[in-house]
């Protein structure tokens, strides 16, 4: 997940790992823990990216240029969703990456440990992305702010995290 991170941080063309490549790299391992609460809370990959643009400043420019030539950009996505399955267009692409390494922002380092205090506090032997999603949602980070904006707070996921754990006998 945190690779994941690295990539999507490399593919935006960011210097820096940010908290919000942190949540894209979450979204982006299907199956896990802190994918189905942000599915079940109605965030996806494609949400996260559409705000990211928008806080960059860029809403809609390519849509906008490619709907003066005819083209709609909505129907071309769906046309590739459909044949190669969703999401296919949010993969970022190996070819013609930077090499090397691209540091953490201090936010994401401390989301990261935040994620290894959550992970203790549960009695777990290992950092989870429900662990890492915990540590995105406290206060002061560009994915606690996203995802405070799409109604996901950290009381509330923590809850949930919670609810979805087996019960311990004793």
């Amino acid at each position: 997940m945190v690779v994941l991170a690295q990539e999507i941080a490399r593919t935006r063309r960011a210097g820096r790992i940010g908290t919000e490549h942190l949540l894209l790299g979450v979204l982006r391992t299907p199956g896990t823990p802190g994918e189905e609460l942000l599915a079940a809370a109605g965030i996806d990959a494609r949400t996260v990216i559409e705000e990211l643009d928008r806080a960059d400043g860029a809403p809609g420019r390519d849509a906008d240029a490619l709907a003066i030539l005819g083209i709609d950009l909505d129907a071309v996505r769906s046309a590739v969703e459909a044949g190669f399955g969703p999401g296919a267009l949010d993969r970022p692409r190996r070819r013609g990456w930077r090499a090397g390494h691209i540091p953490f922002e201090r936010s994401s380092k401390k989301a990261l440990e935040l994620a290894l205090r959550e992970a203790i506090r549960l009695g777990d032997r290992s950092i989870g992305t429900e662990h890492v999603l915990l540590g995105l949602l406290h206060p002061d980070t560009a994915a606690s702010q996203l995802l405070d904006r799409c109604g996901t707070t950290l009381y509330g996921t923590r809850r949930a995290v919670e609810r979805r754990r087996p019960r311990r006998a004793g």
